[in-house]
């Protein structure tokens, strides 16, 4: 495994609107923008802190993930994210190692980044993301 530092922490909120002054006004983080992600069916906001992020997750739809996180355990803490050069070459690695996957191949995820999950289960129950951003483009 080859992780570069946390990417950011997700965390399960039920409205972005009444959860985002905590953030921005009570904490000074600063206000990177709000995001849909129809894949996941979350509307995301993100504010950096460090060399880090909080990535809030508002659930879209009743069938959405987050949404099912709150009904099951309420607002909180969903995921640590790990930034990795590549995605696909962690999943395999972890496969490798045993390491039960989520996903199997990277999917989209907030800001044109390809992410995957780890099985809670085999991370001492904390859901844990693998997350690739897009390499910059070269100039000519």
């Amino acid at each position: 495994m080859s992780v570069k530092g946390i990417d950011h922490i997700g965390i399960a909120v039920k409205n972005l609107e009444e959860s985002m002054p905590f953030y921005r006004d009570n904490l000074g983080l600063t206000f990177l923008g709000i995001e849909e992600v129809p894949s996941q069916r979350v509307r995301v906001a993100m504010f950096s802190v460090g060399e880090s992020r909080i990535e809030l997750l508002e659930p879209t739809s009743d069938e959405s993930p987050i949404a099912k996180a709150i009904e099951k355990r309420g607002q909180g803490i969903h995921h640590i994210a790990y930034s990795v050069d590549n995605a696909e070459e962690e999943i395999d690695s972890m496969k490798r190692q045993g390491i039960r996957m989520i996903d199997n191949v990277p999917r989209e995820g907030a800001g044109g980044t390809r992410i995957a999950f780890i099985h809670p289960r085999a991370s001492g129950k904390v859901l844990t993301e693998l997350c690739e951003h897009p390499k910059p483009e070269k100039e000519c």
